[in-house]
């Protein structure tokens, strides 16, 4: 039984733990001997190989959104882009192990269809290319907008491999679509799946975001029972972050027009009784799935994952991101890719990885890393189990954390019994707010409030 008044109680910025260090805690005096030390050491270890490709042209700004885009209509930009992308392919290539198996491919954006079907093949042939040991079976994902989504998108989509999409909703109401910059018809959406679906797309996941100007319970209502209609595989909903002083788009959208918190947990209470009633199963703090979903599964057999990209159940992989801002994680470190394209494309040019900033992981982060990602994926942790892979002993490592945590015990958001944590269905959605007692970067970092969502 979920307590939407203790979610109203616990709202504060908190990280959204996809990394550990967070973001902020990476360092911009990184350099490429550190990604060469720590690459040599992920080639050692055999482990699969996840890759992510960013791709990040849009036509226009949609107003809430958070990601590293750029706003063009220019096909040689993009074109170009697909020249630096192939490269980095090629100058990575010859520092990675190339026989390790590739578990996991996924595009992101901006709006990895505003590139066109010869353009995203031009991609695909490129990493088909280079690493040639991809499992027949592998995950194969990419964020589509459905305004620029074409059969022959899907067909080269398709062709390629790829058998997991997820398309970006966020609401159906007209009025929110135009405060947002993102007019986007139901048919448009229900066209678009089911075009994945006939070129025998598996897995599709659809996201919505709570918290937009002009929502309230009432109209959320419809777009959840419409997005239902769509017969989605998995649900993405998330909390709108309006960071104004991080996206200058965000400027653009009246504060007068967002929901209040209250009317927020009336949507998001009404989206959980809703997918639970359409057959969907609760993955954390803001996924559904079906329950023979691969998340489900992995929930279940203690496998998920959490990292950039959401929940994941490829919870054995080194990470190496391609393209402007991508983000690449191995057991021990972090890096990411210059933000600026001018900056990358310098990078590249003098044959270069073109990372920007990274950190490496010391014996305190990784354990601190192994506790927030169990506690943020699984919602639960077994003290015996860390005590076993990293030599400590649980209750006196981290006796001030466990001590913060009885408060949120008493308020019914876990349980700590049998040298055990878990959380309970309220702390489950407020899970940032249980693990956040473990990091120990947050009590230096001061003004949370400018770095970080709230956690509701």
């Amino acid at each position: 039984m979920i307590d939407y008044e203790k979610l109203a109680k616990y709202s504060a910025p908190v990280p959204r733990y996809t990394s550990y260090p967070t973001a902020p805690e990476f360092k911009d005096d990184w350099s490429l001997e550190d990604l060469r030390k720590h690459i040599e050491r992920s080639n050692q270890s055999g482990r699969d190989l996840s890759i992510y490709f960013h791709l990040p042209f849009c036509r226009s700004a949609c107003y809430f959104c958070g990601c590293n885009a750029i706003y063009t209509s220019k096909e040689e930009l993009k074109d170009r882009y697909i020249g630096y992308l192939e490269r980095e392919i090629a100058i990575m290539g010859e520092r990675l192990n190339l026989k390790r198996r590739v578990a996991q491919i996924h595009f992101g954006g901006g709006t990895p269809t505003f590139f066109s079907a010869a353009q995203l093949g031009s991609i695909i042939a490129a990493i088909r290319a280079e690493f040639s040991n991809i499992d027949k079976n592998a995950e194969f994902g990419v964020e589509i907008d459905p305004r620029f989504f074409t059969e022959e998108q899907m067909k080269v989509l398709a062709e390629g491999g790829v058998n997991r999409i997820s398309f970006g909703v966020q609401d159906f109401d007209l009025k929110v679509q135009e405060a947002v910059h993102r007019i986007q018809p139901y048919d448009l959406n229900a066209r678009s799946v089911e075009t994945a679906r006939r070129y025998g797309v598996q897995s599709v996941n659809i996201d919505l975001l709570y918290g937009l100007p002009f929502q309230n319970a009432a109209s959320f209502r419809r777009t959840i029972e419409q997005a239902l209609q769509l017969g989605a595989d998995r649900v993405a909903l998330f909390n709108y972050a309006h960071m104004p002083w991080l996206k200058k788009t965000m400027r653009k959208i009246d504060e007068t027009t967002i929901p209040s918190p209250a009317e927020k947990l009336k949507m998001l209470q009404i989206a959980v009784e809703l997918f639970g009633a359409g057959g969907f199963e609760m993955i954390g703090m803001d996924h559904f799935a079906k329950p023979n979903d691969e998340l489900c599964v992995a929930l279940k057999e203690g496998k998920l994952h959490r990292n950039f990209q959401g929940y994941s159940t490829h919870k054995g992989c080194d990470l190496f991101g391609f393209g402007v801002t991508s983000i690449s994680e191995g057991e021990d470190f972090y890096a990411q890719n210059f933000r600026d394209k001018d900056d990358y494309e310098i990078a590249i040019d003098a044959a270069k990885p073109p990372v920007m900033r990274g950190v490496s992981l010391d014996s305190d982060d990784r354990l601190r890393k192994r506790v927030i990602m169990g506690l943020m994926s699984l919602f639960a942790l077994e003290f015996a189990e860390i005590e076993r892979e990293f030599n400590i002993e649980f209750e006196s490592y981290f006796a001030d954390a466990l001590s913060a945590l009885s408060a949120l015990e008493a308020d019914g958001l876990l349980s700590v019994a049998n040298r055990r944590i878990e959380a309970s269905a309220t702390g489950r959605l407020l899970i940032r707010n249980i693990a956040m007692h473990f990091d120990k970067y947050l009590k230096k970092s001061g003004a949370l409030e400018r770095r970080f969502s709230k956690s509701v």
